[in-house]
This record gives structure tokens, C-alpha cells and sequence, in this order.
């Protein structure tokens, strides 16, 4: 970590010196030559600081000479910084005295200085001052450092082998390995499993998984698994580990096929060329079937491995390789075969390994006296199965229950052997990171375990520590993202989740619990996570980076005031009031963190915090506004409000944060006032998830114009206030055509009904005027006034999502259809579209050609339209009546439309009376449709059904037909007061039934046997405001009794698991077959009358129900697991 800093602090003086020239500012005459003296000293020391960061392990002296440079480090950084600042404000302070005085006056200024002028020039040269007698104080201590390094005599960019690497072999007793069952025949099964002629060869197999994990373990059973001995002619076992000696493992292949091969001409011991041992290898393996094991593999130079690519492709098809790895990167690297990331063991099984080292040789009173906390000492190995072999053998000598209790109670990594046993494999990952990924994982230890890690917070966190290793003409952004990966695909973090952009990208993880407590050994007396109901016993001095959990009703812990080098603090739910002098005692802070703190308002004082980079205030919910001081805030990176719902506005001076990159605001509905003019100068911005743009007489507020210098914008954008716009100029300034990163974009015009004819002409220029770049991915259009979309929406060639909402003029929609890459499309209160037609596709009807052409030709050629739609949604289209398909408008049906459609959702289209054709043709599995719609039931593939009853109909249709339907929401419907057989899918007549009844079941024998299912598939049944519903009827005794005679078994729902009715105020009764259903869960919500029939044991409908194990109503839970509950 000492490494890092003090390669970060050279960079800092890089870059003073180079603004420093720039400004035409200096230090005090003479501090230059300490300066330079304190940069040479820190250079020599950095080439130094890998072997004393290795030694500090072993050697108390060093570890506390390390901890005495952190501490000189982190002033000095503190000491450039304050330079630094002093700086950034002097770039701010120019635009602001331009501003003040009349450009008429500029020659009387030049002669006679203002007073405010020479107090602001007195105050530079006495920060000067101040700043050249704190470097010379620093020089003289770093100066006494550099001298003591000789003393310990640490050796030049050379470290020392503080972690023996462990060599690995075949051998394995396959009764130690417990939890791999399944695994184990899994990889056998990909070992075993035939090649294609597709398939390379030799096939790779990877196993990837943080140390301890059980990837050799794995291995090894495969490797002896008697059906693998049978299949291949030569097996090979080769611990490759690091450095990667390419040398070394071509010899260890050859040893391993000779061994294997008793016959085999021995090969010279002596050779040392790697290309003929390279030749020797092809020779040994051609045409024959081998399988080759690289344990604990590391290299990521593909160069390293292309010689073995083509000399091991000679052996005979169906030859495989494995390598074990903890790094995905080295799998990807060696073959794109086939990867798995090995999982953790169940708690059970780390207890089975815990049971079988721990209790050997005990009898069987001392295990049962041990077992249960043997079982929560497994719970703390968090299925790492060499944390688990670790414990045991801690335990294995201990027999008293007061000696595992204390076990139990106590950090695991204060014991030796534990550090002896988890420590070694965790250093080798973490002696492979770069000096500056090293800090950036020992931060995460602020953190509390099982914390679950968002992406590009921690990345913010990172930036605003200093962490990264700048380059030029890499963002610090993708440098943190490039430093995320790497800590990834070492098997640093776990438990992934993956964004919605189909692009790969981890967006959460979380760290494995020994991981997290390595990061806290290695990282003792500067990261802490306390609460303060604990007593606090902490060296402040050295505290760099602190959690604090608050509870309600407690004071705020005045010690912290002594943590004066604190330089992260983070409250999370506080509801406590600060007190006003925190800020001016915790002056060193970077990072603040106060998310879902319930104060009402951020102090001024926090202008006091200058070299603050980062303010976390999201979820904060009772803050109304931001203080004007905080614009202060000159080297502030990240501001994150996100959802504090009552901002209404930002502070007028927001133009003076020009370090500002990520402005966060998702979540803040209620900030609708126009932002502050000046937004236009912070030219850093990356995030702006939200701008509200003025009007253009309206002094102080933002023009759209401002947009023009954040031509850095990434991710999403929404423009709010497109109304007030009235100097089209004003959007053509804007250039979002130039904003290339930009991929999500939302505009924003009129509240619905607002826009008038005159509004509407406005509208269309402005929209034109604000084309995007063409690689947008989405895009969202509200309350536009024009009768047509302009030309480049169609020009948006990769565009992914698109919903237009409230376009009340708009009368044709355009040809979406050509969009190639649309997935999502919602369409929602354009009221005055009557008619979609072939328009919408994309493709002029037949008729219109042949009238323009006088052709009677109708043959068009063929092509797909909406080739990669998934989801398309209409809502709220009040004047629609007609969907053409393809036939009704006389366009050739050898199009392709929509093969891909997932999802359709048609809600409050009233006067919308049937589907087109060509939906029966499309992958169509989820409909959300208004029963008025005649035609729906024609889609025989969903699997998901919600019908909206919208008050037409007094009676469901025969939706047990629907064979595939899963799900199924009904709603809605206050015109239907009964459900009866004809909702099961069978015709209720006085007369006739047995006729009926064989129709349904495909005969008209009364003699043949046979059954009928009905619903067959259906999982899930919810009823939603049903207000007159009062009867829900089952088949009847007497249907019952005629489906008998006629050989007929009736089947209703046998695998509905869930049961939902929900405001059915006058429902009575549940059905007769309802005890014959497999459910799990019943939900009655506000049905008053059914959920008093429902009460355990006295209700008229529990017979019914009793069967059923989980059972909610308002009350509460009248049965759970299975057991009735006292009400």
C-alpha cells in the first residue's frame, strides 16, 4: 500500500509542476531545492518498497518503518493537495472577476488595484508561505526515512520470497474430498465427452475459483477417476505456477508422458533449448489421446502459451486439457473452451470436513457436548473447503467446550495457525496485483462483510482516494472499471449480478467473508467498521478510512474528533443530528458518505472540507435543499443526490464545481425547477442524469445552450423543459450529435394536453434540432406537440428501446419497423392515432404502390420487420380501432413480422376490437390485453396471460383452453358476478351435457375412457378488483356424475401453486375442486366476506382450504408451514 501512495505523490508532483508553469504561480523563493530534494527521496524509496512490503510480514522493525512513511506520505499528499486547491480556485476566481467589472473600466483597473484585489494577493502569499515551511517539515522527515533504509538493507525493485508457493501432485485420497459429488461428475462428464469436428483440438477445460476453493481437489478426482484412466492413452500432471518457466513445464510434460509410457524411448535429461524440448513434446503426443492437467496456472502472455497451442494439437481428437486458475482471464487466454467458476461448499459439508479432522480420536460424549458450535464455526468458513480443513485442524487438539467457544467468539486471523493456514494462499493473489489494485482491494475492508458492492460507486470511491494510477489519455473511470475486472477475474469478489444491457457487465458483487478478513489484516489500524453502541477502542492517529453504524437515540461519538486524518467516513441511516464543528475538525476527508441519513439539512460548515472529492446523499429523504456553501467544494468529483425526493432546486453556484465528473440525480422527482446558469462550465461532467433547461428571458436560470461543453456525457441523459425552449438556436447549441457516449437519452416537453398548435410547430424544430448521435441505444420522447417525428429517429441504426408517450397531434406512426436492433417498444396516450397499419412496419401497402405505379403487380420482395422485438407495449390509446395485418392491407404475406416478440401489453385501447394476423406467427409467450379484443385467444403459445375485463364483459372466457397458460391475472371486471364452467373451458347447458363433455374431450363415445385436463399448466391465479363478484362455481355433482358415465376423468389445475383474490368485496365461496389442487400458497386481500370464511377450523370455507400450507389474509396468517395461527 505504501507502494501505491508514494507512486501516486510522484505523480502529483508531476502534475503541480506542470500547472504551476501554466499559472505563472511558484512557490516561496528557495523551497524549490526541498521540493526536488523530497521528490528524489521518494523516488529512491519507491524502488524499494516491493521487497519492504513482502518483509513487513516477518519483520516488526519494518512494518513499523512502512507505517511511519504512510504516515509522512499521506501528509505530503495532503500538503500537495491544499497547493493543489489553492490552484483550482485561482482558475475559479477568473471568470468571477471578469464578470464583476465592466469591460469599460479594465484600463482605470489596470492602474489602480481594488482592495479586494491586494487582499486576495496578500492571501496567496501567505498560503505559500504556509505551504513551503510545511514541505520543508515533511522533507526533513522523509529525509531521515530515506537514510534508515540502508539500515534494513532492502534490495532494488528485487522482493524477497516472503510466500513459498505450494507444488502440487496427482495424489489425492478421495475420502478427504467431501461436497464435489456433483461437480466432480460433471467434469468428468465434459472430460470424457466426444468431440465434434466443430470442437478444437485438444478441448480446454477451465476451472477458475479464488484460492482454498477446491480447484486442485477437483482436478485430482478426475485425473484418477478409472473411466478417465480407461479413455485416454497418456494422463499428465503438471503444477505450471509462477513465474511461468516455459522451460521447466515443457520438460515436466515430457517426464510425465515417459512415466506414463514404459516403452517410450527416454528423452536426453539434459536438453535445455526450449525449442527442442518443444519438438520433443510434439513427438511423444502425436496421434495419441492425452489428457493434460495445468494446475495453478497464472500467466496472461498469450505469447507464453502459443508454442504449447500448437505443439499439444498433434495429439489424437478427443485429447483434452485442464487448467486450474484463480484468474478468468488465464482460462479465456489459453482456450475459449469450456469455463466453470467452481462454487462454495454448503454449510453442511464444511461441517462434514470440520467433523472428520476435529473430532478424530474423540469419543462420542465430547462430540455431541462440541457439535453445535462446531456447526457455527462452519457457518464461518463460508463454503471455502481450505478454511474449513483449516479449522478443523485448529480444533483437532482442543477438547474442552470453553476452548471452541473461544474459538468461536474471537477473529479467526488472530490465531497462528490459522494465519498459516488461509494467509499463504490469499498472499500469492494478492502479491500478483499491481501496486495500485493493492490499495484499491485493502479499501474495500471500510466495508462490513456480506456488503453488497456496486460497480461505479466503488470506482467513484477509488478516484476519490487517489487511487487510481493515471495515464495519459485514459480516463480514471475506465481505469478504475480496467482495476474492477482485474480484482474480478482474480477471484477477489463473488456472488455477480449482471445489468440488463446483454453486455457482460457486472454491475454488483459481493467478497467472500476470508477475503474480507485479509483485507482487514492487511490493512490493521487504517480501515475500521464500528458501531457505536461498542466501545470504541481505536488509534485514531492512524485511522485513514472509517464505517460508523448509528442507531437511533445515539450521541454522536465525540471521539472521532481525534481521527484528525480521517480521510473516509461513512454513515449509513443516521438519524442524528451533526454536530456544527464536525466538518472543521475532519478537515482530511475525501469521501463522505451520509446515504439514507434523515437529517433535514447539510451544515455550511461542509464547505470547510476542501479536499473533498466525493458526497454521497442519496436516500436522503427529508432533505429539501443543498447549502450554497457546498459550491465551494472546488476538487468535489461525485455528487450523488439520487433520490432525495424533495430537492426542488440546485444551489446558484453549482458552475464553480469545474472538478465535478458525476452529477447524480436519478430518483429526484421533485427537482423540476431550471438548473442554475453556469452548468455549462463544468466541462469534466461524465454523469448528468437529469437537466432542466429555462426559459429564455429568465435571468439565472440554464439555457438548453449550456449543453454544448459536456461533450463527455456518458450513460443517460434526460432534458427536461423542452416547452419553455423557444430559440430553436438555443437546441441546435445543445450538439447532442456530438455527445458520442451518450447512450440512453429522455426529452421531455409538455405535461399532457398542455401543447397548443402554435407549441406544436415550436416542438417540431426543436426536436429536429436536438438529433442525437446515431449510436444511441434508447430513447424516450414525452409530451411532444408535433404531427411528425423528424428523419433521424429512423437514423438511429443500433437503437435498442423506444417509447413515445403523449404526442397528442400525431395522427400516423412512423416506420419503426426498418429499426433492425429495436428489442423494447412502448407506445402510450397518443390519442389521436385511429389506424397502425403497414405504415408502422415499415413498408408501403400494395394497394398505395400499384395506385402510384399503375401496376396490378403484388409480389414484394421478402424481408423481416422487427427482426429483434421482444417487447412492444400500447397503453392508453383512446381513439384506436384499427391494427392491420398483413393480408387486410394487401401487402405480400411472405414478409416476416416480429419473429421474435416475447411480450405484448394492449391496456385502455377501448375502441381497439381485434389483433392482426401476423402476431399468430410470432414467439408470442407473455399477453397483457382488454377483453373487448375478440381475436386474442387465437395465440395458443402463452404462457402468461392478464386480461383486463375493463367492465365489458359479464362473463370470463374459456380460458382453460389456453394448454401452455402458467400465469394468469384476471381484473377488473365489476360487470361479472359469477365464475362458472364456462371459465374452465366447458359449455354449461340444462340440456345435452354428455355431448358436451365428449366434444371436450375429442369423441363423442360415451363408452371410451379417457380425461380431461383443464388448465394443465397453469402455476399462478390472481383475481384483481372484481368488485361484484359474488360466486365462483366448480364443475358440479351433477357434470361430475355425467362426465363418469361417459368414461371421463376430470382434471382442473394440477399444478397451480398460487392462489391470489384481491379486492372481491362480495365473494361468498371458493370452488368444489379446489381440495383437489396442489397449492402451496393462498392470498386473500380485502374480500372481507371470503377471508371471514377462510378463519382456521371455523371458517364454512376452511374445508376447502385446510390442505393448503400457507395461507395470508388482512389478519395476518391464518395458517403457515402447515400450521394453523392464533388469530
Amino acid at each position: 500500500m505504501a507502494e501505491s501512495l508514494v507512486s501516486s505523490l510522484l505523480g502529483q508532483f508531476a502534475s503541480i509542476t506542470v500547472q504551476e508553469a501554466e499559472q505563472e504561480i511558484r512557490l516561496v523563493v528557495g523551497v524549490d531545492e526541498e521540493v526536488r530534494k523530497l521528490e528524489g527521496n521518494l523516488q529512491i524509496i519507491q524502488a524499494v518498497l516491493d521487497d519492504a512490503e513482502k518483509r513487513q510480514l516477518m519483520e516488526e522493525a519494518v512494518k513499523l518503518w512502512l507505517k511511519r512513511l504512510k504516515d509522512v506520505s499521506y501528509e505530503i499528499d495532503n500538503v500537495l493537495d491544499e497547493w493543489n486547491t489553492a490552484m483550482i480556485k485561482s482558475e475559479i476566481e477568473k471568470p468571477e472577476k471578469a464578470e464583476s467589472f465592466p469591460i469599460l473600466k479594465k484600463k482605470v483597473r489596470s492602474f489602480i488595484p481594488s482592495s479586494s484585489c491586494c487582499s486576495r494577493q496578500f492571501k496567496k502569499l501567505g498560503l505559500r508561505h504556509d505551504i513551503a515551511h510545511k514541505i520543508k517539515e515533511l522533507s526533513e522527515k522523509l529525509d531521515e526515512l530515506f537514510k534508515e533504509r540502508v539500515r534494513y538493507g532492502f534490495e532494488l525493485n528485487k522482493g524477497t520470497k516472503a510466500v513459498e508457493r505450494p507444488t502440487t501432485t496427482s495424489l489425492v485420497d478421495v475420502s478427504d474430498i467431501v461436497g464435489r459429488d456433483k461437480d466432480r461428475d460433471d467434469l468428468i462428464r465434459k472430460v470424457l465427452g466426444e468431440g465434434s469436428e466443430r470442437e478444437k483440438n485438444p478441448y480446454v477445460i477451465s476451472l477458475v475459483g479464488m484460492g482454498g476453493i477446491g480447484k486442485t481437489s477437483l482436478a485430482q478426482l478426475a485425473y484418477n477417476d478409472d473411466k478417465v484412466k480407461d479413455y485416454f492413452e497418456i494422463r499428465m500432471w503438471v503444477c505450471v505456477s509462477e513465474p511461468f518457466d516455459r522451460c521447466r513445464v515443457a520438460q515436466a510434460i515430457i517426464q510425465e508422458v515417459e512415466r506414463a509410457s514404459p516403452k517410450c524411448e527416454r528423452s536426453s535429461s539434459n536438453i535445455t533449448e526450449f525449442v527442442t524440448l518443444l519438438q520433443t513434446v510434439k513427438s511423444l503426443i502425436e496421434g495419441k489421446k492425452f489428457f493434460l492437467i495445468l494446475d495453478d496456472m497464472w500467466t496472461e502472455d498469450i505469447k507464453e502459451w502459443e508454442p504449447f497451442k500448437l505443439a499439444l494439437k498433434y495429439g489424437a481428437q478427443d485429447s483434452k486439457i485442464l487448467i486450474t486458475t484463480r484468474n478468468e482471464k488465464v482460462a479465456k487466454m489459453v482456450d475459449r473452451g469450456f469455463m466453470t467458476n467452481l462454487g462454495k461448499l454448503s454449510e453442511k459439508h464444511c461441517w462434514l470436513i470440520i467433523n472428520k479432522i476435529a473430532f478424530d480420536g474423540m469419543d462420542e460424549n465430547q462430540r455431541e457436548q462440541l457439535k453445535d458450535i462446531g456447526r457455527e464455526l462452519a457457518n464461518k468458513c463460508k463454503g471455502l473447503p481450505l478454511a474449513a480443513k483449516t479449522l478443523g485442524s485448529l480444533m483437532r487438539d482442543k477438547r474442552s467446550r470453553q476452548q471452541w467457544k473461544n474459538i468461536l467468539d474471537n477473529n479467526l486471523w488472530e490465531f497462528e495457525d490459522v494465519q498459516k493456514g488461509l494467509l499463504a494462499p490469499l498472499l500469492l493473489s494478492y502479491y500478483e496485483l499491481p501496486s495500485a489494485i493493492k490499495r484499491c482491494f485493502l479499501y474495500c475492508a471500510v466495508f462490513p462483510k456480506d456488503y453488497v458492492f456496486f460497480r461505479n460507486n466503488l470506482v467513484y470511491l477509488w478516484m476519490a482516494q487517489g487511487y487510481l494510477d493515471l495515464k495519459q489519455n485514459i480516463e480514471m473511470e475506465i481505469l478504475g472499471e480496467e482495476y474492477f475486472e482485474k480484482l474480478v477475474t482474480r477471484s477477489f469478489f463473488q456472488d455477480f449480478e449482471k445489468g440488463n444491457n446483454n453486455d457482460d457487465k457486472i454491475i454488483r458483487c459481493k467478497m467472500h467473508d476470508m477475503v474480507h478478513d485479509f483485507a482487514q489484516l492487511m490493512s490493521t489500524n487504517e480501515c475500521f467498521t464500528i458501531c457505536v453502541d461498542k466501545e470504541l477502542v481505536i488509534d485514531w492517529k492512524n485511522a485513514r478510512h472509517l464505517r460508523l453504524d448509528l442507531y437511533e437515540e445515539t450521541q454522536f461519538p465525540k471521539s472521532i474528533y481525534n481521527a484528525k486524518n480521517l480521510r473516509t467516513l461513512l454513515l449509513f441511516r443516521s438519524s442524528m443530528v451533526f454536530p456544527l464543528d464536525l466538518f472543521q475538525r475532519l478537515t482530511c476527508l475525501r469521501s463522505l458518505n451520509l446515504e439514507r441519513s434523515s437529517f433535514e439539512k447539510l451544515p455550511n460548515e461542509v464547505e470547510k472540507l476542501k479536499h473533498l472529492r466525493l458526497l454521497n446523499l442519496s436516500n436522503c429523504f427529508n432533505i429539501t435543499e443543498l447549502p450554497e456553501t457546498m459550491c465551494n467544494l472546488c476538487n468535489l468529483q461525485t455528487l450523488d443526490i439520487s433520490y432525495c425526493g424533495q430537492i426542488k432546486k440546485l444551489p446558484q453556484g453549482m458552475g464553480k464545481l469545474i472538478k465535478l465528473r458525476h452529477l447524480l440525480l436519478d430518483g429526484c422527482y421533485e427537482l423540476t425547477e431550471p438548473f442554475p446558469k453556469g452548468i455549462g462550465s463544468l466541462s469534466s461532467l461524465r454523469t448528468l442524469e437529469k437537466f432542466v433547461t429555462g426559459g429564455i428571458n429568465n435571468i439565472g436560470e440554464c439555457k438548453l445552450g449550456e449543453l454544448k461543453n459536456l461533450v463527455h456525457l456518458k450513460g443517460s441523459l434526460e432534458i427536461k423543459g423542452l416547452g419553455n425552449v423557444t430559440d430553436v438556436q438555443e437546441a441546435e447549441n445543445a450538439q447532442l450529435k456530438n455527445k458520442i457516449h451518450l447512450r440512453d437519452l429522455t426529452l421531455r416537453f409538455h405535461n399532457r394536453g398542455q401543447a397548443d398548435n402554435r407549441r406544436g410547430e415550436n416542438d417540431e424544430l426543436v426536436l429536429n434540432a436536438l438529433e442525437p448521435h446515431p449510436e444511441l441505444e434508447s430513447l424516450w420522447i414525452y409530451g411532444y406537440g408535433g404531427t411528425g417525428y423528424p428523419n433521424w429517429v429512423m437514423s438511429l441504426t443500433i437503437l435498442k428501446e423506444l417509447e413515445l408517450w403523449g404526442s397528442d397531434k400525431l395522427e400516423q406512426l412512423p416506420p419503426l419497423g426498418k429499426l433492425r436492433f429495436l428489442e423494447s417498444l412502448g407506445i402510450c396516450d397518443l390519442d389521436s392515432v385511429k389506424k397502425v397499419g403497414v405504415e408502422f412496419l415499415g413498408i408501403e401497402s400494395n394497394r398505395k404502390k400499384d395506385e402510384e405505379k399503375g401496376s396490378t403487380s403484388t409480389s414484394t420482395s421478402s424481408l423481416t420487420l422487427f427482426p429483434n422485438l421482444k417487447s412492444l407495449c400500447f397503453q392508453k390509446m383512446e381513439e384506436w380501432e384499427e391494427w392491420d395485418g398483413m393480408g387486410e392491407s394487401g401487402v405480400s404475406e411472405s414478409v416476416l413480422i416480429m419473429p421474435r416478440l416475447q411480450v405484448l401489453i394492449i391496456e385502455s385501447c377501448p375502441k381497439l376490437k381485434s389483433l392482426p394476423n401476423f402476431l399468430e406467427t410470432t414467439s408470442l409467450k407473455e399477453l397483457t390485453v382488454d377483453c373487448q379484443i375478440s381475436n386474442w385467444m387465437t395465440l395458443s403459445g402463452l404462457k402468461t396471460l392478464r386480461l383486463h375485463l375493463n367492465n365489458y364483459v359479464e362473463h370470463l372466457p374459456p380460458l382453460g383452453k389456453l394448454l401452455l397458460v402458467e400465469s394468469l391475472m384476471i381484473w377488473y371486471g365489476d360487470r361479472v358476478k359469477k365464475v362458472g364452467v364456462e371459465f374452465l373451458g366447458i359449455e354449461e347447458e340444462s340440456n345435452n351435457n354428455n355431448n358436451k363433455i365428449d366434444d371436450e374431450k375429442g369423441s363423442t363415445s360415451s363408452s371410451s375412457s379417457s380425461s380431461l385436463v383443464l388448465f394443465p399448466n397453469l402455476k399462478s391465479l390472481q383475481f384483481w378488483r372484481m368488485f361484484s363478484w359474488e360466486e365462483w362455481d366448480g364443475i358440479g355433482g351433477t357434470m361430475r356424475e355425467e362426465a363418469q358415465e361417459s368414461g371421463v376423468t376430470i382434471t382442473i389445475m394440477p399444478r397451480l401453486q398460487s392462489l391470489t383474490i384481491s379486492n372481491c368485496h362480495k365473494l361468498k365461496s371458493l370452488p368444489d375442486f379446489l381440495p383437489t389442487i396442489p397449492l402451496k400458497n393462498l392470498e386473500i386481500r380485502r374480500s372481507p366476506i371470503l377471508s371471514e370464511g377462510c378463519k382456521a377450523e371455523i371458517g364454512d370455507q376452511w374445508r376447502k382450504i385446510s390442505h393448503i400450507p400457507n395461507i395470508l389474509s388482512d389478519f395476518g396468517y391464518v395458517q403457515r408451514d402447515g400450521r394453523p395461527m392464533q388469530n
